[in-house]
């Protein structure tokens, strides 16, 4: 079961528009751009740009545009400084919400997260007040068709994971969050091709919901969240059981 929230949320990714995928690749550009201004432009010596990179091929953002936009944060003496800032909450009826942005402008979007919730049923809260809720863990995703759950589970372990876990058809490799870097590229080294592979928050409980309006709520919470140009990633410990 552990696995089956962030499923839901990959297919609700893989369910989006060409629009909303352009959105994505917006995205994963803007968290390219401040890994290379933290880091510099050389994914050998940046580890996070080259969590970055995985992440963009990942979502099929094509070689070229993660080119383009390298070259363009190496070269940019300014422009706009991005900052990183979590916001956490409480959807309807409980159900513990974190938002990972990236933001040029806190302001604006702290007032645009806190709308999002009070909107839907939920509230906004202070820093610590659903995280505890959830582990830091890598988690690499690989479609299971095609491929032998034993030798997958196998490979994971040697590679240096700490859990393998078999979600309808996906296999979810878990990893602590520093040891990501180096497990995918083992991985990737066997041959492995991804669906995803990020540092993810995982919740240690998960929150059903019941009624029409809860379950309304929370998917057009997720909607408006996942919809704005500062949010990056969105985790939550809703049990979607329609989406398993």
């Amino acid at each position: 079961m552990s696995g089956h929230s962030k499923w839901s949320t990959i297919k609700r990714k893989k369910e989006k528009t060409d629009g909303a995928r352009a959105k994505i690749f917006t995205k994963i550009g803007r968290e390219i751009g401040v890994a290379v201004k933290q880091g510099g432009p050389d994914p050998t010596v940046n580890t996070k740009l080259k969590d970055v990179i995985a992440k963009a091929k990942a979502a099929n953002v094509p070689n070229d545009n993660i080119e383009r936009i390298i070259k363009k944060a190496a070269g940019e003496g300014s422009g706009d400084n991005y900052e990183e800032i979590v916001y956490e909450g409480y959807g309807p009826s409980g159900v513990a919400v974190i938002v990972e942005t990236l933001t040029d402008n806190r302001n604006r979007t702290a007032g645009d997260i806190r709308h999002y919730f009070d909107k839907n049923g939920g509230n906004m809260g202070q820093s610590g007040c659903v995280s505890f809720m959830f582990s830091r863990q890598g988690v690499i995703a690989l479609e299971a068709e095609g491929l032998d759950e034993e030798k997958v589970m196998e490979d994971a372990l040697e590679s240096g994971a700490i859990d393998f876990i078999t979600d309808g058809d996906i296999f979810d490799i878990r990893t602590e969050p520093n040891d990501l870097g180096a497990v995918r590229d083992s991985l990737e080294e066997k041959g492995y091709n991804f669906v995803s592979a990020e540092v993810e928050y995982i919740p240690s409980t998960y929150t059903k919901l019941t009624s029409e309006d809860d379950l309304k709520n929370m998917n057009r919470l997720l909607d408006m969240l996942e919809d704005n140009d500062d949010v990056q990633n969105v985790f939550h410990n809703w049990e979607n059981d329609d989406e398993e």
